[in-house]
């Protein structure tokens, strides 16, 4: 017989819908608006093909970010390390994880491409929820349109990777089917997300109903470019003020320990781990170096 007390471990996507409840749960008791994004609820909506997510992915307004992060750290999450540089890597969530749990929650509160102020997207994109169930628990989710524009965002982060350009074909076709492409229109409208959608948007829409495409932000053209191990550094040292050069060559060649657990929170931290983590480091970034000369060179010209 198996001994009740005995600790039962969950599953990952055990615990990924689980955690979707516990948040639901936590927003509820706080009075706060929280919806759910990707992962099981996409595939609930029939926007993604199944698979296992890895994590809860909530959104919430700025405003209330503080409150649910609190709130989880009450019940045993902790955040996880993250790079304090936030002139090269925009901040848009908060992760934390829990020694009990086999997922994480990512609490955003912003999205990257979405360029309103990230308090006027969070009330457009609440005013565009609908109510779902999961893991016995009611739920807010995206309407299909803008579960299908932040699916479709995120996919365009990352345009060359073989999953990312599959998810962008299969949005595309169902938003062919469902004539889905004006509503999508009208809420990148709403949230300053047209530059970036454009590459997804554009063959969709009728001659007739095309906008005037802006210029994408200097954020998003850099999110772009930086896709290999170390780019995102060098092109934000490139363009930086000079007197602020020094100080951040100096990090990215030193970085600080919390640069390293961002990568992986359960590295050894010990000398002897430090230099096994910044050889590995310096590694990726010399193996990655010639294709970041490329694209630098492109992103002169």
């Amino acid at each position: 017989m198996n001994n009740p007390n005995e600790n039962i471990e969950l599953s990952v996507s055990e615990g990924v819908l689980l955690g979707h409840a516990l948040v639901a749960r936590v927003a509820a008791e706080l009075g706060i608006r929280v919806f759910f994004i990707k992962g099981p609820v996409s595939v609930l909506q029939g926007l993604r093909r199944p698979k296992t997510s890895g994590d809860v992915d909530v959104f919430v307004s700025p405003k209330d970010l503080e409150s649910v992060v609190g709130a989880l750290q009450e019940k045993g999450w902790r955040k996880r390390p993250v790079d304090p540089d936030s002139k090269t890597f925009s901040k848009h969530s908060v992760t934390v994880d829990h020694p009990e749990w086999p997922c994480c929650i990512d609490v955003h509160f912003r999205f990257p491409g979405m360029e309103a102020a990230a308090s006027d997207c969070f009330e457009t994109m609440w005013a565009n929820t609908e109510r779902a169930a999961l893991a016995g628990q009611e739920i807010r989710v995206p309407s299909r349109p803008l579960a299908i524009l932040i699916l479709a965002l995120h996919a365009l982060r990352s345009p060359d990777l073989p999953s990312c350009r599959e998810e962008l074909e299969f949005l595309t076709d169902l938003t062919r089917g469902e004539m889905l492409a004006s509503e999508i229109l009208e809420l990148s409208v709403a949230t300053g997300s047209l530059a970036a959608i454009r590459p997804f948007l554009g063959d969709l829409l009728p001659a007739s109903a095309l906008p005037v495409w802006p210029e994408a932000s200097t954020e998003w053209r850099n999110r772009l470019l930086a896709q290999e191990p170390g780019s995102a550094r060098i092109i934000a040292l490139v363009q930086a003020p000079w007197h602020e050069k020094p100080m951040m060559l100096l990090r990215a060649v030193f970085p600080g320990k919390q640069v390293l657990l961002s990568r992986d929170v359960h590295a050894d931290t010990s000398p002897q781990g430090l230099l096994v983590l910044h050889a590995a480091r310096w590694g990726r970034f010399l193996r990655a170096f010639p294709k970041i000369a490329r694209d630098l060179k492109r992103y002169g010209g």
